[in-house]
């Protein structure tokens, strides 16, 4: 919520609090767990108000409590798939503009090798429509992750797996 008092305007004039998203920015390209986080507190840049900077303290408390998580890749010759793709979206959660946030994770090797989690640029009119948009954008990620595979010798056999927990949106594809 903006800033609604003279109070509350002044109290984040001296907040650094596009400092520390730039920070967490930063930080969220080695740590997926906070880039949907870190992307939603983005969207306040603008006009942050006191709730957006104690989100903003709970997600540094939250990362000083999990400076020990890593990300970790195996060998397992035994998998025909190179990658697994999760996909999840959020129908209308930006209330200023009624547009879904789609988020993706890669997985190759036991371990997170991309991830997103942006926007949609266009307002979908249902959960089905943004969840099948979020899949979209993880199917072309994917595509290319297979093609560069393929370009260093590495060419994937098998179709890659794309996982999304919304039954309407399956049954489209």
């Amino acid at each position: 919520m903006a800033p609604q008092s003279l109070e509350d305007k002044d109290f984040m004039s001296k907040v650094p609090y596009l400092s520390a998203v730039g920070s967490l920015q930063y930080l969220a390209m080695t740590r997926p767990d906070i880039a949907h986080s870190v992307a939603y507190l983005a969207r306040f840049n603008a006009n942050p108000g006191p709730a957006h900077w104690n989100a903003l303290k709970h997600l540094f408390q939250y990362i000083k409590g999990t400076s020990d998580h890593k990300l970790t890749y195996r060998c397992d010759l035994a998998r025909s798939e190179p990658f697994i793709t999760y996909t999840e979206a959020s129908h209308g959660d930006y209330v200023d503009t009624g547009r879904s946030t789609a988020s993706f994770m890669t997985m190759m090797a036991g371990g997170a090798i991309d991830w997103y989690s942006k926007l949609q640029t266009i307002v979908a009119l249902s959960t089905t429509e943004a969840e099948y948009m979020a899949a979209i954008e993880a199917g072309k990620e994917t595509a290319w992750m297979r093609n560069i595979l393929s370009e260093f010798g590495y060419g994937a056999q098998h179709a890659s797996t794309l996982k999304m927990d919304n039954q309407s949106a399956i049954s489209v594809f």
